[in-house]
């Protein structure tokens, strides 16, 4: 088979189609200078009925009385804050969707090239304030809503925040959809609508994560959509039966059938018409109530059909790691294959509308991969192109190989991947039979088979050919989700310049070798300044705006000019006013704090911030070990001697996976210090430590702006990038942290002078575990100070040591993340902050250098890059 696609061609956009089928209808026609021909003489009534963006504050709050009354059937004197939010949120609602319209009908008429980007977490956080910020309606919505007996500011808390994601893979993809809608990219994103997200997180007596569910739809939620015309039917289970025809297609047979139903939430641009579309997918069962079931008298058999289909979008990474563990890995491969199943299905009937050669896919469809659980749209793809496209194995290989793009996000072996042969062949029996030929069969140039290809460029490498392998040998053998998506993309990418040469030199080495390097490259994370500045910062966006007496439009949609701040670091009456909005920001927490808690913090110490999902890796660990031993020091201090300390409040937020019992211990010691500490008459007036539960981007949004010091203490060498370090920084946050991930990359542009830098780097990392297994040395007298605090731990100073033992094993026997190794510099890195803090003025001269220094960082930056260098898509702006 030889290919009729020039892959040097293909994945380039080409002249736009006019007359095209839309969901809804048929485009007007156009003449030739482009003008729509409306047929009948309906141009004016449809005209006279079209709604406009509400701008005044007298149109806002005539949206905002008709929707109390049509659309909530409530009356002024019954409506609560709540009932104001939904009718706020559904008036704002109508103005996104009249861009949301004319953005789709735009991109109907001109049929650009689009970009799809896939992942399993969209963290979007509350939407009303951002779509007003988008908008540019922020204060025609306060003052609309002030007139009508509201304040602003409780109408917005009683937004929650939608349960789609838990950490920064999340966050990084609403990042991308807002900047796609804010550069005038054509761009989608497709998830899952989980019903009751990751959980709610509680905090037992004894100080233990409990989970709950997150109820997060309780409530009318007006920011989506429903679109139950828009459904596709997902297979699961069945057999696959090759065709003897030599076409390498199959009949797949049987199974359950299960619906995609499809919701959509705009994503408006700021500044722009550009309204992108985030769509997500619920899973209900085909066939529904089972009513003979019923009148049989079996009622569970009646809903099994329903709940079983229900249960695919329910929860955010369903437990794999109980007794029938089983049973969540199987639910877990059913999530990723509805989603993407579904999200190609959708991709695939919209570009069909187009009434384009199927060849032509690449040139109108580009695929970002966010992480690998996408990673089984490679073989859906190969699947509709070979059994329902019948086109020929080595074409169809050349599309899927120039439509999808592929993000690493991490190089921990344990984090890759891996699904077994036997459940992928239960679950998705034609998918295995696709990964058996893909790992034979083509390399993306030529009909040859994948290993056979390996094989001739390094014949008799046996070890090498079961490294590339797609299949993992083993009891039971494993299907390798990274390989699977390197070999199945056009273009490999890390996220941090570090990430991406670790990549290259580590996990996919052999394959950078084998492919050549020109697949492989680096866009560092962003963060959009929208919400990560104007919106959770309002005083210090404004105090910027004055100061560089530049529109906020721009400076927001080119981070850059921040360095204009620069000039600004002398100017005493500029520094004080700085300093001023941090005090109110601290205040600000502290009273969340008081009404969520009630504690009360203090307001005039340094605030000192960890908020991450719990992991080990993030040492959350090395972080409580450091206030242990700060409150150990306090309490061998004289009085005279405390006088001399930086008060400080440690704060510490994030969930650990229901499974994880070491992170979950991490938590518990961390509450049980706090009781202690915040208790002790000796030190609390220079030490408090507070977890703040149930993590969100709504809770993140009000300690980032209140931070002085933020920490970022991975292992060198397993952070890939993270983008909270991004945000603490751009607020004016200093950043203590290893030289790991953007940590890097920041402190390049910060200047290191502005960084607090610690810990052994990566290149060492590997030889000091080597070391840790081979030749171990007791911690006694390796790390004297960590040892002091482990055993003051042990002997119940915060309660039951026996608690900790497990969590204090991993660290006194093989200690993998190097705690012991990177303690007594970390301790010496804090003792560098407090020095740093004592002088206030030159404090505040390191916050405005930092946030000055940020622009590389912008969402929006990465966002083109990927447009511009991977996926050939280019700007599409609403006129």
């Amino acid at each position: 088979m030889t290919s009729t696609i020039d892959p040097k061609t293909i994945g380039r956009p080409t002249r736009p189609r006019r007359h095209v089928r839309t969901l809804t209808g048929y485009l007007p026609e156009t003449d030739a200078s482009g003008k729509e021909k409306w047929p009948r003489g309906e141009e004016k009534v449809w005209r006279a009925g079209m709604r406009s963006v509400d701008k005044d504050v007298e149109s806002i709050t005539k949206s905002f009385v008709n929707h109390v009354q049509t659309s909530l059937a409530r009356q002024p004197y019954n409506l609560d804050d709540l009932g104001a939010y939904q009718a706020a949120a559904l008036s704002v609602r109508d103005n996104l969707l009249v861009n949301w319209n004319e953005t789709q009908l735009n991109y109907t008429r001109k049929n650009p090239k689009r970009a799809y980007y896939l992942s399993l977490e969209f963290l979007m956080g509350r939407t009303l304030d951002n779509a007003l910020l988008n908008l540019g309606l922020k204060d025609e919505y306060k003052e609309g809503v002030k007139k009508l007996g509201f304040n602003m500011e409780d109408v917005l808390d009683k937004e929650r925040d939608a349960a789609l994601g838990n950490g920064g893979l999340g966050r990084l993809a609403a990042c991308y959809l807002d900047s796609g809608s804010s550069t005038e990219i054509p761009l989608w994103g497709y998830g899952l609508r989980y019903k009751y997200g990751i959980f709610q997180q509680l905090i037992s007596p004894e100080g233990n994560q409990l989970e709950a569910p997150d109820p997060w739809l309780e409530n009318q939620n007006p920011w989506e959509l429903p679109r139950l015309d828009v459904t596709y039917e997902i297979r699961f289970y069945g057999s696959a039966e090759r065709l003897n025809d030599g076409s390498g297609r199959a009949l797949w047979t049987g199974g359950q059938e299960v619906v995609a139903i499809a919701f959509d939430v705009m994503i408006p641009g700021y500044g722009t018409k550009t309204t992108n579309n985030l769509r997500l997918w619920e899973s209900r069962s085909k066939r529904g109530f089972d009513l003979n079931s019923f009148n049989a008298g079996n009622y569970e058999g009646a809903v099994e059909s329903s709940n079983s289909a229900d249960a695919i979008t329910s929860v955010l990474y369903p437990n794999d790691h109980t007794s029938c563990k089983h049973i969540g890995k199987e639910l877990r491969l059913k999530q990723q294959y509805f989603w993407t199943a579904a999200s190609l299905a959708d991709i695939m009937r919209r570009f069909k509308n187009q009434g384009k050669p199927i060849q032509q896919f690449p040139d109108y469809v580009a695929i970002q991969l966010n992480d690998t659980h996408p990673t089984l749209a490679i073989p859906e793809l190969m699947r509709i192109l070979i059994d329902e496209e019948d086109l020929p194995w080595d074409q169809a290989w050349t599309i899927v190989t120039n439509t999808f793009f592929y993000t690493n996000h991490t190089v921990l072996p344990e984090a890759l991947e891996k699904w077994p042969v036997p459940l992928i062949e239960h679950v998705l029996p034609r998918h295995l039979q696709i990964i058996y030929d893909i790992n034979l069969y083509v390399n993306c140039i030529f009909t040859l088979f994948f290993l056979q290809a390996v094989e001739r460029k390094y014949p008799g490498d046996r070890d090498r050919l079961a490294r590339m392998s797609l299949i993992e040998e083993g009891q039971p053998k494993q299907v390798r989700m990274a390989h699977l998506a390197c070999i199945g993309s056009r273009k490999v990418n890390g996220v941090a310049e570090l990430h991406s040469d670790l990549v290259k030199t580590t996990i996919l080495k052999d394959f950078v070798e084998f492919e050549g390097i020109d697949k492989f490259s680096n866009v560092t994370n962003g963060i959009t300044p929208r919400r990560w500045l104007d919106q959770c910062n309002p005083e210090l966006s404004n105090l910027i705006t004055k100061t560089l007496k530049v529109d906020k439009k721009v400076w927001l949609k080119d981070l850059t000019k921040l360095e204009g701040l620069l000039q600004f670091t002398e100017d005493a009456a500029f520094r004080k006013e700085w300093a001023a909005i941090k005090q109110r920001n601290k205040e600000r927490l502290a009273h969340h704090v008081r009404t969520t808690l009630g504690f009360t913090v203090r307001t005039d110490a340094m605030f000192d911030v960890q908020i991450k999902r719990i992991h080990e890796y993030k040492r959350q660990s090395l972080n409580i070990f450091g206030v242990i031993h700060r409150y150990l020091t306090l309490k061998n201090m004289s009085a005279e001697q405390k006088k001399k300390v930086n008060p400080r409040v440690v704060f510490f937020a994030g969930k650990a996976a229901p499974a994880y019992y070491i992170a979950k211990l991490t938590i518990r010691l961390i509450v049980n210090v706090a009781r202690v500490i915040n208790a002790d008459p000796d030190t609390k007036d220079y030490l408090q430590l507070y977890f703040l539960p149930d993590y969100s981007v709504s809770l993140a949004e009000v300690l980032i702006p209140a931070s002085d010091i933020s920490q970022h203490i991975s292992t060198a060498g397993t952070e890939a990038s993270g983008t909270s370090n991004m945000k603490f920084c751009l607020n004016g946050g200093l950043l203590l942290g290893t030289v790991d991930g953007a940590n890097i990359e920041i402190a390049e542009e910060v200047g290191e002078q502005n960084v607090f830098f610690f810990g052994h780097l990566t290149p060492a990392v590997e030889d000091l575990r080597y070391q840790h297994m081979y030749h171990p040395i007791p911690i006694e007298q390796k790390c004297p100070a960590l040892a002091n605090v482990l055993n003051k731990i042990s002997s119940g100073m915060f309660g039951d040591g026996s608690v900790y033992e497990p969590l204090l094993s991993t660290i006194r026997q093989t200690d993998y993340y190097l705690l012991t190794e990177d303690f007594d510099s970390y301790i010496a890195a804090l003792a560098m902050v407090d020095e740093a803090y004592q002088d206030k003025e030159e404090w505040i001269k390191k916050s405005i250098r930092t946030t000055a220094k940020m622009g590389k960082f912008s969402s929006d930056r990465a966002i083109l890059e990927y447009a511009e260098s991977f996926w050939s898509v280019e700007p599409t702006p609403v006129a």
